[in-house]
């Protein structure tokens, strides 16, 4: 059982993320407040805490102001504080993870990229912006990777790469529209190149619309045996000049059950999914 979105959660609790560095400011300002939503969604029944990573990067906390090393230290608090956060609660016996969330290069852009992929940008450029963000965060101690709402395969297959160079333990994950990446490469291509990495877990499809989960899954018990994940968004439409989403959510948690039953063995929610709905999930799918 995963947990769900950030972003909404810390704005439900009156944080402002609509800035470039999104909910990783509130590692330099507020940490306190990206600790309690971790805490929320453990007390909702999400298992794994994806930490406060996604749109963090050494160049975009400089350009906020800090040093290259203070940089550094931030993303790395981001898997400190989901790993403090786990540590609470460890006397009540239940196995708890912390994945540390890695956003496509398009997250770092603010503008909506995740969404289309395609970048412009060299293999080398990718690479070069991914790696110390990767290094960082396992070094930090994080049980695994949550590569997230990758859009296209190009990007993939860097990311699959540093992955096992860094050796880390990690889930890849594709944002979709119907059964092809958002920019528009078949998902079984896409499933293909994250299960030929070395230290990929399992792979599937986040911040799609609900209603894109069941066909991505589909294809990807046609390409590979490894367990799927899914973790979709609300169905509303991620507005990028105005920075905010549109559209009422469509997000049912009684759909988790037929998830896992096609082959998901990671179920949660992602941006406009909080706590309520995830309680609800773990409760479809303990009852299933």
């Amino acid at each position: 059982m995963l947990d769900g979105g950030l972003s909404n959660a810390l704005a439900a609790r009156g944080q402002d993320v609509s800035g470039a560095l999104w909910t990783a400011r509130l590692l330099r300002d507020a940490p306190q407040e990206v600790a309690a939503v971790h805490r929320a969604y453990f007390a909702a029944g999400a298992r794994v805490a994806t930490t406060a990573s996604y749109q963090a990067s050494v160049g975009g906390f400089v350009e906020a102001g800090a040093t290259r090393e203070e940089a550094e230290s931030l993303i790395r608090s981001s898997v400190v504080l989901a790993r403090g956060v786990r540590d609470e609660l460890a006397a009540d016996g239940v196995e708890r993870w912390v994945a540390a969330s890695v956003g496509p290069y398009g997250a770092a852009l603010a503008d909506g990229s995740e969404y289309r992929g395609r970048y412009g940008v060299s293999r080398a450029r990718l690479r070069d912006f991914h790696l110390p963000r990767l290094e960082l965060l396992a070094s930090a101690g994080a049980d695994l990777v949550a590569v997230e709402t990758v859009p296209d395969v190009d990007e993939a297959e860097v990311l699959v790469e540093l992955l096992d160079d860094v050796r880390v333990p990690a889930w890849v994950t594709f944002s979709c529209e119907g059964t092809r990446t958002r920019a528009g490469q078949p998902l079984a291509e896409a499933f293909g190149v994250a299960a030929g990495g070395r230290t990929v877990v399992a792979t599937g499809v986040n911040c799609c619309a609900p209603k894109d989960v069941l066909p991505a899954l589909e294809v990807l018990a046609a390409t590979t045996d490894l367990p799927g994940v899914a973790y979709p968004n609300g169905g509303a439409t991620w507005d990028a000049s105005a920075r905010r989403w549109s559209g009422g959510s469509r997000y049912d948690p009684a759909d988790g059950p037929g998830w896992v039953g096609a082959g998901a063995g990671y179920v949660g929610g992602c941006c406009e999914v909080g706590p309520d709905e995830i309680a609800a999930l773990a409760r479809a799918v303990g009852s299933s």
